[in-house]
């Protein structure tokens, strides 16, 4: 019984995961732009749900809600005023573009906060747990995975059925074509890059709530994002999802057989797969959402 335990306590670790790509895999989705700064955005949503949570009403957990309004703001400002003009089929001023970020973001927190470790405190929701099938499951990281499911299928749903989400897929399938009928693509960018950022702004609040972090923490979290978005498959959502479970799953097992060593293993099965299946989980089912 042990380790099913082990295994659902992977699973609900990897929704976590999950969200923490999917920003990451939105936007390069979107506008095949690769963020490195996203795990640095997170960790920055993550320091604003710990400055807003003690003014937040009725449960500290809502507190997600201003953090990714501020940061939907934050990314169409960052795509209008910087990324819009290092756009092109070269991805390298990109890449540049978002690493100086990273560094501004990580030295402007250390400044701002400190480096000592924070964390979100939700009361006694940290510590609860129920009892099912045998296995004792905590209650936070319960709501953290239905959250992550819920936010994996609502936005499959408005960029399925919403007439801006058919805009943006449009877009990522060929920008130049989509402006013969009078769309601005730069415009469809700044709101995609806005969607990616408020739900990496989540996955950095729910991040805070479950463990603590510091303004260096950024590296981590990037790791983890990529290492989602290439396991499930670029352009997947539920791949994405599928994921950041596998990778869950795998490291607590891992910690469970070698403590010492354990999340080591994680990078070395994101690694097999990399090698057997390039595409992705993705490859082996049919969950694209853009073309690539």
């Amino acid at each position: 019984m042990i380790w099913l335990e082990t295994i659902a306590n992977g699973i609900l670790l990897g929704g976590l995961y999950a969200l923490i790509g999917l920003g990451l895999g939105f936007a390069f989705g979107v506008m095949r732009v690769v963020n490195v700064a996203q795990g640095d955005f997170i960790v920055a949503a993550a320091f604003i749900g710990l400055y807003l949570y003690p003014w937040t009403p009725v449960h500290p957990i809502l507190v997600i809600l201003p953090v990714a309004l501020i940061a939907f703001g934050i990314g169409i400002l960052l795509q209008r005023l910087l990324i819009n003009r290092v756009l092109g089929h070269d991805q390298i001023p990109q890449i540049l573009l978002t690493f100086g970020l990273a560094i501004v973001l990580r030295n402007g927190m250390v400044a701002w906060f400190g480096a000592n470790s924070q964390s979100i405190n939700v009361g006694n929701m940290r510590f609860w747990g129920f009892n099912f099938l045998g296995m004792r499951l905590g209650v936070l990281p319960v709501v953290v995975l239905v959250i992550a499911i819920v936010l994996f299928a609502a936005l499959r749903f408005w960029l399925n059925r919403s007439r801006m989400g058919r805009i943006i897929r449009a877009t990522a399938d060929d920008h130049q074509v989509v402006q013969l009928l009078g769309v601005n693509y730069r415009n469809v960018y700044a709101v995609a890059m806005g969607l990616a950022l408020a739900l990496s702004a989540v996955a950095g609040v729910l991040l805070a709530m479950r463990g603590s972090f510091t303004p260096y923490s950024g590296a981590d979290r990037l790791l983890i994002a990529f290492e989602v978005v290439v396991i499930g498959g670029l352009g997947s959502f539920w791949g994405m999802f599928i994921g950041g479970i596998v990778l869950g799953v795998t490291q607590l097992l891992a910690l469970k057989i070698d403590p010492s060593a354990g999340l080591m293993y994680g990078h070395i099965v994101f690694f097999i797969i990399l090698i057997l299946s390039p595409q992705g989980l993705s490859s082996l089912f049919s969950m694209k959402v853009f073309r690539k």
